[in-house]
């Protein structure tokens, strides 16, 4: 099989599970070496071997990026570690659902820090590197994929907050790719419809009762799936550039 990431080094935040393990994964089976960046170490750690496992390099860097000095030091572990950095995925996320008036402001603030504020710092921080990377081989491309959601083109009633950090991913991603296009540093978001991952979980049962009724008994989206997408995007040719994909699942209306 061709290894079309040969050569190159990938960070992906939120890889102690669902999309960012899977991501993960993918990168280095296309070659690239990866960072795992997340809060659990213990995850990360079996993640690493998986990969090592099957013939790959993987190095761990614990951190939380919800603050703009981790995500500094995670960005500079990675290239410390591995030599550079080529590709970004700033996967990691928080959904709390629930009605607006009288929510918990703890929990606003918590989506805000993790899906809008850690994405933004950890792009600041790698964006350098990004473009050395771009005007080098083996590619002279880089990649920044930023995991929106379908819950950034569309606002839904018990979704305000967490709508409002991916709408935010959405508009930061286009400006940033209009900026750093012609230094051939590519920046794409995608946006999952109903994936099933754990991101649910973190809500009270009566939150993923509303969920799961809601979706019905539909096939969702599994975490490979948006791997599978970003695998697609960063082995692009470097003159095609996908600035934006929605997945849905098939039922999903």
């Amino acid at each position: 099989m061709t290894r079309r990431l040969e050569g190159t080094v990938a960070l992906v935040t939120g890889a102690s599970s669902g999309i960012g393990n899977a991501t993960a994964l993918e990168l280095a089976r296309e070659g690239a070496s990866v960072a795992v960046v997340g809060r659990r170490e213990d995850r990360l750690t079996g993640l690493a071997a998986e990969i090592s496992d099957a013939g790959g390099k993987a190095l761990v860097v614990p951190a939380d990026i919800t603050t703009a000095e981790a995500a500094a030091e995670a960005v500079e572990r990675t290239v410390e570690g591995l030599g550079r950095l080529d590709t970004l995925v700033n996967n990691a996320g928080l959904m709390l659902l629930g009605p607006a008036p009288g929510a918990d402001l703890n929990d606003w603030r918590r989506m805000i820090d993790i899906n809008l504020m850690g994405l933004m710092y950890t792009a600041h921080a790698a964006v350098p590197h990004l473009v050395k990377a771009a005007a080098e081989a083996p590619r002279r491309v880089a990649d920044i994929v930023n995991i929106g959601s379908l819950a950034g083109r569309n606002a839904y009633a018990m979704s305000a907050v967490y709508s409002a950090t991916k709408f935010g991913v959405g508009a930061f991603s286009e400006s940033l790719r209009q900026e750093l296009a012609r230094q051939h540093v590519r920046v794409s978001v995608i946006e999952p419809g109903s994936v099933d991952t754990e991101l649910r979980t973190h809500n009270p049962d009566v939150i993923q009762q509303h969920i799961t009724a809601a979706l019905g008994d539909i096939d969702r989206l599994q975490s490979q799936d948006i791997a599978d997408t970003v695998g697609y995007i960063v082995t692009r040719p470097r003159h095609v550039a996908v600035a934006e994909l929605l997945v849905r699942p098939t039922e999903q209306v």
